[in-house]
């Protein structure tokens, strides 16, 4: 049965007061989370998204990895309304999220916002989300390189995101995955400021830990304004286990997600 091996790692970084960003990862599910600098209660939207992704991969262990995820987004959506109906300061607050499920078989990518999905195998790496940005949409339309959209200051403006307001349009895609592959997940407090031949040397060291480790230290040492958080997962085939993993983030602390207790079963999944 395919499923991960995984280390994982969150950091406030070395500017920031608190993490907003959030994250989980397990032998089924990872995932993680931004919440949007700026805005309000990014905390809460971050890990009330990781939340109720990871409550709903492991409540639904072997379904459809799409299925799942896309209506694990839908409901993260339904929470975060419900989250400023409860308290209006939160009005605007938002997040990325960028998630790998699989069902044992098969792998599931979805991705709202600009964290990313990296595919690490011989050596060589190969970024398997897109970013959701402004800039990104101008280097489709041919209008910007992509050297200038790496130093654009328009760079972080995300056109998705799980949102109060919005009904969140995730990416979704199967990913061709195979036992000896390595995953990075990671929020952008690392690409903003470490190269993808960076990524490749790091991610490709051989202890999991070692390589979450160093790419976070590399990330606030090359001078990172933002939270760092780090999945690197290996993918195997061995028996079955429980489904349990690490939270990571702001995620951690079970106040900054939305009603806890509501996170109801799903009719189907």
């Amino acid at each position: 049965m395919l499923q991960f091996r995984y280390d994982a790692l969150s950091d406030t970084g070395r500017v920031r007061d608190n993490n907003e960003d959030s994250g989980f990862a397990g032998p089924y599910l990872l995932c993680v989370a931004d919440g949007v600098g700026g805005a309000a209660a990014g905390e809460v939207a971050s890990a009330t998204t990781a939340y109720v992704v990871s409550a709903r991969a492991l409540a639904h262990p072997g379904h459809h990895p799409l299925q799942v995820l896309g209506r694990a987004i839908s409901e993260a959506h339904d929470h975060l309304t419900d989250g400023v109906v409860m308290s209006p300061q939160r009005q605007g607050m938002a997040t990325t999220l960028t998630a790998v499920l699989t069902d044992g078989q098969r792998f599931g990518l979805a991705q709202v916002g600009d964290s990313r999905a990296y595919l690490i195998r011989d050596g060589a790496i190969r970024q398997l989300s897109k970013d959701q940005t402004l800039v990104q949409e101008m280097v489709d339309a041919g209008r910007m390189t992509p050297e200038q959209a790496a130093v654009s200051p328009y760079k972080h403006i995300v056109l998705r995101a799980v949102d109060a307001t919005t009904t969140p349009e995730p990416d979704l895609q199967w990913l061709d995955l195979q036992p000896g592959d390595r995953l990075l997940l990671c929020t952008d407090g690392l690409t903003d400021v470490l190269p993808d031949s960076a990524l490749a040397v790091l991610g490709t060291l051989p202890e999991r830990a070692d390589a979450a480790w160093n790419l976070v230290e590399a990330a606030l040492d090359g001078g990172s304004q933002d939270n760092v958080t780090v999945v690197v997962a290996d993918v195997v085939d061995a028996e079955p286990v429980v489904g349990t993993g690490s939270v990571l983030g702001a995620a951690t602390d079970l106040a900054n997600v939305v009603d806890p207790a509501g996170i109801r079963p799903l009719r189907s999944a």
